[in-house]
């Protein structure tokens, strides 16, 4: 899949290397994500394993994602589903890469992607305190669901026990249809 700067693909172990160095063991990459920090190409190669059971047991799975100008592999992204018309999505890049719009280009090719495999919700969970990420998914037309008390553990961030996570969801996922506004809460 490509889009105007990224090109997304299925990772292969070969990629490991530049998955490891480029983001995976990095402490400040990795703060607000669910997984805990790769420190060693074990664990980026256990990762790179999960992949491939994911890409046969369903139709997408993760996906790296490659500059197209550079050939550079600059982080990950995907659809890790929990049932055939339910998946989530997510994004991690290296901390090169931030600023530049690729995490917004990246989440609107997973919802085209969503899209083209007839999925019925999308949706993408972050920390609370993740003010990045919150901006990527309000710029990618993803609404606000609700604050998830003590929902996640997030291993890299040293806090003892599960943490708040928001919960957004991918507005215009189904097509032809028209997203439903909830009614007005009268007080």
């Amino acid at each position: 899949m490509r889009t105007q700067r990224l090109a997304l693909r299925p990772p292969r172990a070969d990629d490991a290397q530049a998955i490891f160095t480029g983001f995976a063991a990095d402490a400040e990459v990795t703060r607000y994500v669910a997984w805990p920090r790769h420190v060693s190409l074990d664990d980026t190669r256990a990762f790179l394993r999960f992949s491939a059971q994911q890409w046969r047991r369903w139709p997408v799975g993760p996906l790296v994602i490659e500059s197209i100008r550079s050939g550079e592999l600059i982080g990950t992204t995907g659809l890790a589903f929990e049932a055939p018309h339910v998946a989530s999505t997510g994004y991690v890049l290296g901390r090169r890469f931030w600023g530049q719009g690729f995490a917004s280009e990246a989440l609107a090719a997973m919802v085209a992607l969503a899209q083209a495999q007839g999925l019925h919700r999308l949706y993408a969970l972050c920390h609370a305190d993740h003010g990045a990420s919150v901006r990527v998914l309000e710029r990618g037309n993803f609404r606000f669901e609700a604050l998830l008390p003590r929902h996640a553990i997030f291993p890299n961030l040293g806090a003892a026990g599960p943490q708040d996570v928001r919960c957004f969801a991918a507005v215009d996922i189904y097509p032809g249809k028209a997203h439903r506004q909830r009614p007005p809460q009268s007080g």
